[in-house]
């Protein structure tokens, strides 16, 4: 059974800092691209960034540009979001996601994501 499992959600202050990891299991992904994407309460699934299976080539949403960082470590099977200077807007619930597709490129579209994590929340207090 593949899961993707998200940690390292909390409550943190404007400015503040979190690193989000999203541990998957039951198939590798080391091939595969890989993204974050967010829900805010009464709001649309919206992507955040993306990971191609090399490791480069990240994409960011404008509003997370500069100051979120996607990676991975293909040998623990990991994803990870480094959220600096985080803002109140950056309230959600972060959910990882994985494309089964061997190889493939980033994409910003829920559609083109197989597997999907249950979640972490993040709230940002001002």
């Amino acid at each position: 059974q593949v899961r993707l499992v998200e940690s390292g959600g909390g409550l943190v202050q404007a400015g503040g800092s979190l690193r989000l990891s999203c541990a998957a299991s039951g198939r590798t992904f080391s091939f595969n691209a890989m993204g974050w994407f967010r829900q805010a309460p009464g709001k649309e699934r919206e992507f955040v960034a993306a990971i191609d299976y090399s490791g480069g080539n990240p994409d960011y949403a404008d509003s997370v540009k500069g100051r979120f960082t996607i990676s991975r470590d293909n040998p623990k099977n990991t994803v990870y979001l480094q959220m600096n200077s985080l803002k109140p807007e950056d309230t959600a619930d972060y959910h990882c996601a994985a494309d089964s597709a061997v190889l493939s490129t980033t994409s910003r579209l829920t559609v083109e994501y197989d597997y999907w994590g249950q979640g972490t929340q993040v709230t940002v207090s001002s």
